[in-house]
């Protein structure tokens, strides 16, 4: 909040000196260069916490934010929903979600509980995916989160026109937050180019690909982990050979999407030498956006130069 929260004005003061007070207050306030703050602020929503990071960025004081899913310790493909977060989601104002299928509850609820004001930000449609487009994650592309400010920064304009400056000026300040990590991204391209890698399944292919690497294990398998489904055996041999015989300079793993198949990749990658990296879907606790990107390709930019084995993200 700009202002303190008001503190209760004691019975004995008569409304008119309240009212000049109020009305001083609110003709100082531009030459003091203060914005004044809505008694009421935006309820907005971020199906994943990554994206109520961003629409807090992005709001400041004058949104009220809530993530839904923001358990990295929890597989979220294997969400369910509760009356509670049916709730939450149909009294928000302005709501944030993934698409490709990844939160489709989420799209459910919004249609059950209709509001002509809220404003929904699909970022699928940002990027105008098909509805059948492979990799969910679009958070792990690097051009993901500044189509997403501008977009929120342009429903928070239509649910408070007066404070349109103040987000669009959030939106300048949170691209130029993002230039460290697309630095860290272009020198790993310099030092690494084409770099062949291993996955588990494709949680951080985005960024694998924007940083150059060369993902070698198959697609059919990636897909099959993370949809839960049996590969072909002739895809998991592919997988252990490239491991066995060293072929990848790492491997990446969802942390929070893991099996029977997933451990057996792990320990012939250990076994190997192969350093193992650790990917989460949903942002950890203490982490900003743009802090979690930055680590994210720290860890990989370590197990590319083999400066710790077998070393996790966090």
């Amino acid at each position: 909040m700009l202002f303190p929260p008001a503190k209760q004005f004691p019975d004995q003061i008569h409304c008119s000196k309240m009212g000049k007070s109020l009305l001083l207050l609110a003709v100082l306030a531009p030459c003091m260069g203060l914005l004044p703050v809505s008694a009421a602020p935006v309820r907005a929503v971020g199906v994943e916490n990554q994206y109520a990071d961003v629409i807090a960025q992005i709001g400041g004081p004058y949104v009220s934010v809530q993530a839904i899913e923001s358990s990295p310790a929890a597989n979220p493909h294997d969400f369910e929903t509760s009356p509670a977060i049916a709730r939450k989601l149909s009294r928000a104002q302005l709501v944030v979600r993934n698409g490709l299928g990844y939160d489709s509850w989420s799209g459910r609820i919004l249609k059950a509980n209709p509001d002509p004001r809220r404003q929904t930000i699909v970022v699928q449609d940002l990027f105008g995916l098909a509805r059948n487009t492979r990799n969910p994650h679009l958070w792990y592309k690097p051009q993901a989160m500044p189509l997403v400010a501008s977009a929120v920064a342009i429903a928070l304009g239509r649910l408070e026109p007066a404070h349109q400056a103040y987000f669009q000026q959030q939106v300048h300040l949170f691209d130029a937050s993002l230039k460290p990590w697309y630095q860290e991204i272009s020198r790993f391209r310099t030092r690494y180019p084409h770099i062949p890698v291993a996955v588990t399944e494709p949680v951080a292919d985005y960024l694998l690909k924007a940083m150059g690497c060369d993902i070698r294990t198959p697609w059919p398998l990636q897909a099959a982990i993370m949809n839960g489904t049996d590969p072909a055996p002739q895809d998991t041999s592919f997988q252990v050979r490239l491991l066995e015989k060293k072929t990848v300079r790492f491997m990446v793993y969802n942390r929070q999407v893991t099996s029977s198949l997933t451990r057996y990749f792990l320990e012939k990658a250990r076994a190997g030498g192969v350093p193992v990296i650790g990917a989460y879907e949903i942002m950890p606790a203490g982490y900003s956006y743009q802090k979690w990107m930055l680590a994210e390709t720290a860890a990989l930019y370590r197990a590319a130069a083999r400066e710790t084995p077998a070393a996790g993200t966090h």
